[in-house]
């Protein structure tokens, strides 16, 4: 299974490289939204773990832009915890939600 992970904190990216290597998973790394992007449109990934606040593209507008053509799992891993935010990420396509 292929991950891609992107948030433009390089400690969290670091992170959870290691956790989901760990666990087997084949992980990708990118700190923006455009890079985000454009690896989660070729189609190789088996999800997609978003920070919402990210350079060139936040995490809500790129996921806006993703399932316009993919349907491809989204979890966001992001520090905005308030209720809308939840709602907001979730009506545009995030399978899951979590508050770092």
């Amino acid at each position: 299974m292929r991950i891609l992970v992107a948030d433009d904190e390089t400690e969290m990216t670091d992170v959870l490289e290691a956790l989901l290597s760990r666990e087997h998973y084949a992980v990708d790394i990118v700190h923006d939204g455009q890079d985000a992007l454009d690896y989660g449109l070729t189609g190789n990934y088996d999800c997609l773990v978003l920070d919402i606040m990210m350079p060139k593209l936040d995490g809500f507008a790129l996921v806006e832009k993703l399932r316009t053509i993919s349907d491809v799992p989204v979890i966001f891993l992001t520090a905005r915890g308030e209720e809308n935010d939840r709602v907001l990420g979730l009506s545009l396509g995030g399978d899951d939600y979590l508050v770092k």
